[in-house]
């Protein structure tokens, strides 16, 4: 029996179903860690399904051209046909999955070297205009409004702008800088180019434009969890409020930007972990989403 029907309905699901029921629910701003790992699961999932779909989709239809050719063969009506080749459909439903596999792979590394380019860019120019601070062990830049960011990735580095070191309090600016080395610490420029590589490769797909969304948002509450471990939600917030308006340069990520009113809310709103049942089911959901392809695709022989 062919798998690709199977296949073909749990990519709906996966694809077009399940993001919204993620984006409708509370414990993902909750748990962010684990909501990344869920969106990654989920397309990993639906990346799976594509490639083992092509190879059930080729396999059937190329047996079917051998099998026609041959009858045109047993009648005499060859003139012109080629003779059958069973392993050309072998070839044919290794080939379409390879396609889909090294597009995402090929759209991964895409993403990364130009993030790393524009970055190297960006400190060439941050080692003509700004100034390397022992104390903050990060580079201070000229610049007229609160801003700090990080260039992860090979030789990182946290910029703070001057209008930032003066206007923040001590306990302010070091909230600040905890946050960006926890994106620098949590290598989260490679979690967002697996987001981006996917969106590149499946734009038609809601699961793919909502997990590249969703991925940069919850990366951002996973450095301000780390934030507000050691620093107060108000100095926090206060902080973050400063710097709302100054966005990131490409390939880096900044304390600002447009979630920051959701993170906002987020750090001043109420504490309290999801319900364990919720978390359970989560993180049951991440560990089996991927598996779930390859048993549409090769069902267990129960007899």
């Amino acid at each position: 029996m062919n798998a690709a029907p199977a296949l073909i309905g749990y990519m709906a699901m996966v694809g077009f179903a399940a993001p919204p029921l993620m984006l409708r629910s509370k414990w993902p701003h909750r748990a962010p860690v684990l909501a990344v790992l869920v969106w990654q699961a989920l397309a990993l999932s639906f990346s799976l399904s594509a490639a083992l779909t092509a190879y059930h989709l080729a396999t059937p239809t190329e047996h079917l051209h051998a099998g026609f050719v041959g009858v045109l063969h047993a009648c005499g009506l060859h003139d012109g046909v080629g003779r059958p080749d069973p392993g050309t459909a072998e070839q044919l439903a290794t080939a379409l999955p390879g396609v889909v596999l090294l597009s995402l792979f090929g759209s991964f590394v895409w993403h990364v070297v130009r993030a790393r380019r524009a970055r190297n860019r960006h400190r060439r120019t941050l080692d003509i205009v700004g100034y390397r601070s022992d104390r903050l062990h990060a580079t201070v830049l000229p610049y007229g409004a609160p801003a700090a960011y990080c260039l992860p990735g090979h030789a990182p580095r946290i910029v703070v702008s001057d209008s930032a070191v003066r206007l923040l309090s001590a306990r302010q600016l070091d909230a600040v800088l905890e946050h960006e080395r926890a994106h620098v610490a949590g290598r989260h420029h490679l979690v967002l180019a697996t987001a981006e590589a996917f969106v590149s490769v499946f734009r038609w797909v809601p699961l793919a434009r909502h997990a590249r969304e969703q991925t940069a948002l919850l990366l951002e509450m996973i450095a301000d969890d780390r934030a507000v471990r050691t620093h107060s939600h108000a100095v926090f917030a206060t902080a973050m409020y400063e710097m709302a308006a100054v966005r990131a340069p490409r390939g880096a990520f900044a304390v600002g930007g447009h979630t920051v009113l959701i993170r906002l809310r987020r750090v001043l709103g109420p504490d309290g972990d999801p319900h364990p049942v919720v978390i359970g089911a989560a993180a049951v959901a991440a560990a089996v989403a991927p598996l779930l392809p390859l048993l549409l695709a090769c069902p267990p022989n129960l007899a």
